[in-house]
């Protein structure tokens, strides 16, 4: 009987630690009804802008370093510019009728600039995960709609068909992909997610060998959308500068959970 009782426990220890290291890749699961078209199968290219993002364009290059690191006191000092492009962006709700280039930049900035507000509401925070359900609480609006991270992350951004999001978006954490210190718009789309993903891959966020490789734990957690044209090794080879061989021993690095604060 006791032998069953530890065995049960050790199982019921290991689903929870599967949890806990997936919860940032599962949470939100309801797109709310916003537009998601696939991005993959986009055939034109459509610059019209239908959201101005300077306000968060000026305050990214305020607040945030060419290398990713978010000063929050700054922000802080800066709230009311920030409340103001919240409140744009809640104010317009994006619909069918919006290019696949311009929902993109929305989402992205929407995940971003309300991943900035929700440490500010908790400033100061060591991690983002010391904040009571950072990605399934529904505090984002747009419109009346009222969503969470992980529902943008999740339900909308990925069902867009877009592997390179990932390294788009910001959860305010050391080993996540850099924010970005400009926006996201419709015009630059392409080349900005060209641009973070190329930086990412090279980064030292990656182990990279023609014999092995020791990636981020993104590549795990979001493998199936890596997957879509070969195998994980092969999306990441269009951009690592150093090749990695068919074959070569692949594994994840531990994720550095530590605020993204610039000191």
């Amino acid at each position: 009987m006791k032998k069953i009782i530890v065995s049960f426990a050790v199982l019921i220890s290991g689903a929870c630690m599967f949890a806990s290291c997936n919860l940032i890749s599962s949470a939100g699961l309801n797109s709310k009804g916003l537009p998601t078209p696939d991005a993959s199968k986009q055939t034109s290219v459509d610059n019209d802008a239908m959201v101005d993002h300077s306000i968060w364009d000026d305050l990214l290059k305020e607040h945030v370093s060419a290398s990713g690191m978010v000063d929050y006191k700054g922000f802080k000092e800066d709230r009311s510019k920030l409340d103001e492009y919240l409140k744009l962006l809640s104010s317009q709700e994006p619909s069918d009728e919006w290019g696949t280039n311009e929902l993109l930049a929305y989402y992205i900035n929407l995940y971003n600039a309300y991943t900035v507000d929700l440490i500010l509401k908790n400033y100061p925070v060591k991690s983002i995960k010391d904040i009571d359900s950072p990605w399934t609480s529904e505090f984002v609006k747009v419109g009346d709609t009222e969503i969470s991270l992980g529902g943008i992350e999740n339900s909308v951004l990925r069902k867009m068909n877009e592997p390179r999001i990932h390294f788009a978006i910001n959860c305010a954490s050391i080993s996540c992909p850099k924010l970005l210190n400009e926006a996201y718009t419709a015009d630059k789309i392409e080349e900005q997610l060209e641009k973070v993903t190329m930086e990412f891959v090279n980064s030292n966020k990656n182990e990279i060998s023609a014999n092995s490789a020791k990636l981020s734990s993104i590549f795990d957690w979001y493998k199936k959308d890596f997957k879509e044209n070969g195998t994980v090794i092969d999306y990441v080879n269009q951009y690592s500068k150093t090749k990695i061989k068919p074959g070569a021993t692949i594994s994840y690095k531990e994720y550095d959970w530590n605020l993204n604060e610039a000191k």
